[in-house]
């Protein structure tokens, strides 16, 4: 994650990508917008969130320190998938459930404990600890969860439904 190439969406939002059959989809801490600019491609209505103004073609962008207190920018809607990598502000994680709409999908990766030995991040602020974004998205349901070491970095992955399991799908 820390070291792929920064343009191309990462290979666990590819992956459940799928999963995620109506916006709109509101990217997280997007940064350059690569998962913007991806769920875009894909005909879906995108909105992407930062600190830093961006401009992304075809991308709603709103420009909003996430971490300095203010209120949620997004207060009232909801949103068919949510898109968080490399990211961590944990006062957020509910909120980030909060505006998951019924049937929506929550597709987030980041770094967690262990990471320190490859670089940054190593504050333990920014690492996630065992199963930790299982247990801040209990309420939802899980279609895929992952820990570990990649090679490069030590990450965290969950793909998540706001639904009834019986409805929860598995991509091939």
């Amino acid at each position: 994650m820390a070291h792929a190439c920064l343009d191309a969406p990462s290979d666990g939002v590819v992956r459940w990508a799928p999963l995620v059959t109506r916006g709109p989809v509101l990217d997280v801490a997007s940064g350059a917008g690569r998962h913007a600019r991806f769920f875009a491609a894909r005909g879906m209505e995108v909105v992407a969130v930062d600190r830093d103004a961006q401009v992304i073609p075809g991308v709603k962008v709103v420009r909003a320190n996430l971490e300095d207190g203010s209120p949620w920018p997004f207060a009232g809607q909801r949103f068919g998938g949510i898109v968080v990598t490399n990211y961590l502000h944990r006062p957020l994680l509910p909120v980030i459930a909060a505006a998951l709409a019924e049937e929506g999908v929550l597709i987030y990766e980041t770094f967690m404990v262990g990471n320190e030995r490859f670089g940054k991040p190593s504050n333990p602020n920014f690492l996630l600890r065992p199963g930790e974004l299982l247990q801040a998205f209990s309420a939802l349901t899980p279609v895929a969860f992952e820990q570990g070491t990649t090679g490069k970095a030590v990450v965290q992955r969950i793909c998540a439904i706001r639904n009834h399991m019986e409805r929860a799908r598995i991509v091939a």
